[in-house]
């Protein structure tokens, strides 16, 4: 099925997008980039979460991407803990300081997942997805957090890390809980990226397998680490785009249907 561009051009589309405040991790205020389509009537949602390179630009343009698709989108600032200002900037405070704490990560994954889910617009299904350490964190929210529909792991470095890796930002390794793994998976991974190799793939691949989860892995050669990132030298235009036809038939299969 072709998702890109297969639209018509005669139906109205419309979305509103904007940062709004909803209650977050120990009860602060968890800023959320919220982009909602309009006219659609009842809409799934999905949790976006942010990778180290911060709350940036990459990824709002990417919450209204899939809001053009039909997707009521929460992306949460999960590095607010460690101020506000140029995505970088507050992301290289974050990774100077152990790195986002996966607890927090959580209880503002939870938090997005029950903003989407009372939604008057909801259909009450909510996937998440993230690339690179939110794959990661998207990850371990399929296994850790109730009630997501589907998950998408984009090159999440580090799901399968071993012990002496445990910092404590990340004291347990994802993968530790996939035997807890709630939801359909879908895991996109370049050939050529160090973090995750190929055989951290392989070794992930074999454990779901073992358990018997439902889960489809699509592995893409001649493609690094980040090879969506179009304003980048990562970029892959070919893998890119046939990765992201895959994420959309996806989340329309899980959450549509």
């Amino acid at each position: 099925m072709t998702m890109w561009n297969n639209l018509d051009t005669g139906k109205y589309e419309g979305m509103v997008a904007q940062t709004i405040a909803i209650p977050g991790h120990g009860d602060k205020p968890l800023w959320v980039y919220d982009s909602r389509p309009l006219g659609v009537g009842k809409a799934p949602g999905i949790v976006l979460i942010p990778h180290m390179p911060g709350w940036d630009e990459f990824y709002r343009e990417t919450a209204r991407r899939f809001t053009a698709h039909g997707y009521h989108v929460l992306c949460p600032d999960i590095f607010r803990d460690f101020g506000t200002g140029n995505p970088a900037e507050v992301a290289t405070a974050a990774r100077e300081a152990g790195g986002t704490p996966d607890e927090t990560v959580m209880a503002d994954c939870k938090a997005a997942l029950q903003f989407l889910n009372i939604q008057p617009d909801s259909n009450g299904k909510v996937g998440v997805i993230g690339t690179c350490s939110g794959g990661r964190h998207a990850f371990l929210a399929a296994c850790t957090v109730e009630g997501f529909s589907a998950a998408v792991d984009c090159w999440g470095g580090g799901v399968m890390a071993a012990p002496e890796e445990a910092t404590p930002a990340r004291p347990v390794a994802p993968m530790e809980y996939a035997d807890k793994l709630n939801c359909p998976l879908l895991g996109i991974f370049g050939n050529d990226d160090r973090s995750p190799t190929k055989e951290a793939v392989d070794e992930l691949e074999a454990k779901l397998k073992e358990l018997q989860k439902q889960y489809q892995f699509f592995r893409y050669d001649g493609a690094g680490h980040g090879f969506w990132y179009y304003h980048t030298p990562m970029y892959r235009q070919e893998q890119a785009m046939d990765s992201w036809e895959k994420v959309l038939a996806f989340f329309e299969e899980q959450l549509k249907s």
